[in-house]
């Protein structure tokens, strides 16, 4: 059977295809791992899926019409397959950000995911070293450059625009402004997003947007704020 299969494929590449089709999805389950591990929305089903997906489609458009090619009526563009699947995969990463209602989260994920289709691609097309290396970089990109991004955004000057829930009548306004003065973080663009009078203490929630260098830490600093609630990110680029 398996012979006769081998026989069967397009020039005999059977064996060729099947290698590359379980190296895009060994590749790609370990950039699944990776996501998952860090908690992400797309993680190991979806960006297995997504790369094994992508190789086959790839096998598809470089073997699936051996039998028609003879003909010298007939002339096929393979990489139109490959075109369309970085369209299908750019929508399911637009996916991915729109879900987070609003905020601009999850860009390094979808990002992944369109990675993951490229070296499903790669791997399908036959380019397996060129597979593996990317998928090494991605590793170094996640656990390499992430604290170097880091260790620039507490240096660097930045602004940041936080979420803030308090309890009202405390002054933890008056204390905020206090705060971010002695940190030297301009407050810009206070707005109040909702006040919340059904519970026995009122809540108000504002967003500010703090200006200046290591913005970043300001959750910390602010948390210790007599009256707070909670501080969240309000629009930030989810970078993990």
């Amino acid at each position: 059977m398996v012979t006769q299969l081998l026989a069967d494929a397009p020039g005999g590449q059977l064996s060729r295809q099947l290698i590359e089709l379980l190296v895009a999805f060994g590749l790609s389950s370990a950039i699944g791992l990776e996501r998952q591990f860090r908690g992400k929305s797309a993680g190991l089903r979806t960006q297995t899926i997504v790369g094994t997906a992508s190789a086959l489609l790839f096998l598809v458009s470089k073997y699936g019409f051996a039998d028609i090619l003879y003909n010298d009526n007939i002339s096929l563009d393979p990489s139109r397959i490959a075109a369309q699947i970085v369209s299908g995969v750019g929508f399911l990463g637009a996916g991915l950000i729109i879900t987070r209602r609003g905020a601009i989260r999850g860009l390094t994920t979808a990002a992944a995911v369109w990675e993951t289709a490229a070296i499903g691609m790669a791997a399908g097309s036959g380019l397996l070293v060129l597979a593996t290396v990317v998928t090494a970089l991605h590793f170094v990109i996640v656990f390499v450059y992430t604290p170097i991004g880091r260790y620039i955004d507490n240096r660097a000057h930045h602004e940041r625009t936080y979420a803030i829930t308090y309890y009202d009548g405390r002054g933890v306004l008056r204390d905020l402004i206090a705060s971010c003065t002695a940190n030297a973080w301009t407050i810009r663009s206070p707005t109040i997003l909702d006040t919340d009078h059904s519970a026995t203490e009122p809540a108000v929630t504002v967003t500010v947007t703090l200006d200046g260098r290591n913005v970043a830490a300001a959750p910390n600093t602010i948390a210790a704020i007599d009256g707070l609630i909670r501080i969240d990110l309000s629009d930030e680029d989810d970078e993990e």
